[in-house]
């Protein structure tokens, strides 16, 4: 990634962190106006995810997003960002401390506009995860029709999430499968209509 360019794989990076700490205001400035945002449990404008995030935060809701290497695929003003990631949830389960972690990609469309390079679309690509109780001596038990209604990738994040009342988009881009090239084709796209 050249110099510039690296700005916007900095700024992909960057968000996870600021989204952490409640750092709202820097969250923001990743993103463009009008940038979008899509996860397990929201789908929308990059701002109504960061006062989404704001509002669960209030209540006491906690992630935490380890980041690794990211490429770019760059094109004149536009860029294809993949940062490796993992999401580490600590939750309640039926009662019982459990933290869900789900390893895969951050998946960006960035822009460069007036000079600066932000994100125009994260998506996630959700690669496996799992479920596990705090307590290695408690026990969880794992409705095997819910656990069901969600793809190998995050299904046991989406479970977590589910149980706790959000709403779950079933059919988010995995490892493998039709998710996913759907989503590779039209950033594949989007990259050339320069």
């Amino acid at each position: 990634m050249d110099g510039a360019a690296s700005q916007g794989g900095n700024r992909a990076r960057v968000s996870a962190c600021r989204r952490d700490t409640g750092d709202w205001g820097k969250l923001r400035a990743t993103a463009h106006p009008g940038a979008a945002m899509t996860t397990t449990w929201f789908d929308g404008s990059f701002d109504a995810f960061v006062e989404s995030c704001e509002a669960s935060w209030r209540k006491g809701s906690r992630s935490q997003h380890f980041l690794g290497g990211t490429v770019a695929e760059i094109e004149g003003t536009r860029a294809i960002a993949q940062t490796r990631m993992s999401i580490n949830v600590r939750s309640l389960l039926d009662g019982v401390e459990v933290d869900a972690v789900c390893t895969g990609r951050f998946f960006d469309r960035v822009e460069k506009r007036e000079g600066a390079w932000r994100i125009a679309r994260r998506s996630v690509i959700y690669e496996k995860d799992r479920i596990d109780p705090v307590d290695p001596g408690a026990k969880i038990s794992l409705d095997p029709a819910l656990l069901a209604r969600f793809p190998e990738g995050y299904r046991h994040l989406a479970y977590l999430q589910t149980k706790n009342g959000a709403r779950v988009n079933p059919n988010l881009p995995t490892a493998r499968g039709e998710a996913l090239d759907k989503l590779l084709a039209e950033a594949k796209a989007w990259l050339a209509a320069q």
